[in-house]
């Protein structure tokens, strides 16, 4: 069915297209509902449809193998999910599974690679998030190598508070821990100092943003880098959560 668009709520990357290839993409695609928690594809299978989040979003899971699965990027109304088959190979390394339950404009791949060949706006933009995502991940890597904890912990919050659209939001201590490469009694210890501060309120399985401009100061610079990466090439801020005080 045609996306129904939320109020407020929109994909930015969808936004930024002609009116002509906006429509095409809505009338190829379906609406569906995302679960929290569900995976939509798994690591080295084929990628059957691209996601354009506009009120879920969707983590990217690197595989077990060596060491624990660990996040290295997340896709939400800024963005889609999906975008690596434009590089004309079906499967990726990483898992894709729903953090934010919510609706998403779903393609099939065949039908995403044949709009982003043939209509001008469409390839273009799709092109640039390519190339900001890819960047995203190589900053996360070298996120969970040099920074904090508690640094890294806030620039998940406010990634995840951008993408939630609301100063609440759903999220478990296994699931925190898997996104941050540590163990629950360091995802415990981390938030537990966030509260002492007010910045967060965190409680069965439930986040709250207190104080998102203290969370911005003690975050690590790669969630400014980010955006900024994604102003440069995409031409517009993504911040689309809500401004908790």
């Amino acid at each position: 069915m045609p996306l129904k668009s939320t109020p407020g709520r929109v994909n930015s990357l969808l936004a930024r297209l002609s009116k002509a290839d906006r429509e095409h993409i809505l009338r190829v695609g379906e609406e569906v509902d995302l679960e929290f928690g569900k995976p939509i594809s798994e690591s080295y299978e084929p990628i059957q449809y691209a996601y354009f989040p506009t009120t879920s979003y969707i983590s990217l899971i690197t595989p077990k193998g060596a060491a624990e699965s660990l996040e290295v990027g997340l896709v939400g109304s800024e963005g889609v999910f999906g975008i690596t088959v434009l590089l004309g190979i079906d499967a990726s390394p990483l898992r894709g599974l729903v953090q934010g339950a919510g609706k998403a404009l779903r393609v099939q791949v065949d039908k995403f690679r044949r709009a982003a060949s043939a209509r001008r706006t469409f390839g273009r933009v799709a092109h640039a998030y390519l190339y900001v995502l890819i960047a995203q991940i190589a900053q996360t890597a070298a996120c969970g190598r040099y920074h904090s904890l508690e640094a890294r912990l806030g620039r998940w919050l406010l990634m995840t508070h951008d993408r939630a659209g609301e100063d609440t939001f759903r999220i478990t201590h296994e699931f925190l821990a898997q996104m941050l490469g540590v163990r629950r009694a360091g995802v415990t210890e981390a938030a537990g100092l966030l509260q002492k501060r007010k910045l967060i309120q965190y409680r069965h399985g439930v986040v709250r943003i207190l104080n998102r401009k203290a969370i911005e100061a003690l975050s690590c610079p790669c969630y400014e880098a980010f955006n900024q990466l994604y102003v440069q090439y995409l031409g517009k801020q993504f911040q689309s959560g809500a401004k908790a005080r």
